[in-house]
């Protein structure tokens, strides 16, 4: 309980600050974090090393610096996106590139799928879609029951549809494409042993969720990507929208699940260092690996 009140205190500690201000922080701490040997660091510079190995130290170096001080910033601008009102948030859009396709397919009346990489602001990513578009957003509860509550409240207050990693919500994504509306997915979660396949990413075999694809398959429905880019000095974010590979949908799920990660590896190459790289995205192996955490 403690821990939830305290985390929550520190969320309505930044939400009373500007953005630049709440970023300005995060950018601090983090370039602190970058300084000495830790644990995030650590996982960081593994990542990194997996997916440039043709960079050289100094680069490495300098991009593992600009990932922490971006990851001190998702956590400081939390208080800001989880508790400003939506149009003082939607303020924050400066930009939007892509849309013209991805509301072309929506406005067909067909179901989209729409894959949200953990790059940039994916916060901000969800509050502008669920101010413009009928989404369903598949997410993990958290742990911290107390704090998962009112996260929920927080991420559902613009009209967005929650649903569970269970049974139940898988469903309802279904049902959210077959009503012609967006379901939205972060494709880069490890899925758990046995729960997933193994498929390159970054050239670096990795445990890949299947219910993507697997919803792509089913009606050939369209898949896009979204992120929203982080701008410098907290001016803001811009929103961008990409379209999928309709391979995606390959029957063949290993395929489909290729194609996924080639989607946010494409993503997370225009913007590297904004992305989480800080979460062990290998550490599930294939039978007889080591491990690389």
């Amino acid at each position: 309980m403690m821990r939830e009140q305290l985390i929550w205190g520190l969320v309505q500690f930044f939400s009373v600050l500007p953005l630049r201000t709440a970023q300005g922080i995060g950018a601090v701490f983090g370039g602190m974090v970058s300084l000495f040997p830790n644990k995030t660091r650590r996982i960081v510079e593994i990542n990194l090393r997996l997916c440039f190995p043709e960079m050289g130290e100094v680069e490495r170096r300098h991009l593992i610096r600009r990932t922490l001080i971006e990851i001190g910033k998702s956590i400081t601008e939390i208080g800001p996106l989880w508790l400003w009102d939506a149009q003082r948030i939607l303020g924050l859009v400066k930009g939007v590139s892509g849309e013209e396709a991805f509301r072309a397919d929506f406005n067909q009346g067909r179901g989209i799928i729409l894959a949200g990489p953990h790059l940039g602001g994916w916060e901000m990513a969800g509050i502008y879609l669920s101010a413009h578009y009928p989404i369903t957003i598949l997410y993990r509860p958290l742990r911290l029951i107390g704090l998962g509550e009112r996260v929920h409240a927080v991420r559902s207050r613009n009209g967005a549809r929650l649903a569970a990693t269970d049974k139940k919500g898988i469903k309802s994504l279904y049902q959210t494409l077959a009503r012609g509306e967006v379901a939205v997915i972060l494709p880069d979660h490890n899925p758990g042993r046995g729960m997933g396949v193994f498929a390159p990413f970054f050239n670096v075999t990795t445990n890949t969720m299947v219910l993507l694809p697997r919803l792509a398959a089913k009606d050939r429905v369209p898949v896009y990507f979204i992120y929203a880019e982080r701008l410098p000095r907290g001016e803001g974010f811009h929103i961008h929208f990409i379209p999928g590979d309709p391979e995606i949908s390959d029957p063949d799920i290993v395929q489909g699940c290729t194609h996924l990660n080639a989607g946010v590896e494409n993503c997370i190459r225009r913007h590297p260092a904004q992305y989480q790289w800080g979460y062990k995205r290998f550490r599930v192996r294939p039978e007889g690996e080591v491990e690389l955490y």
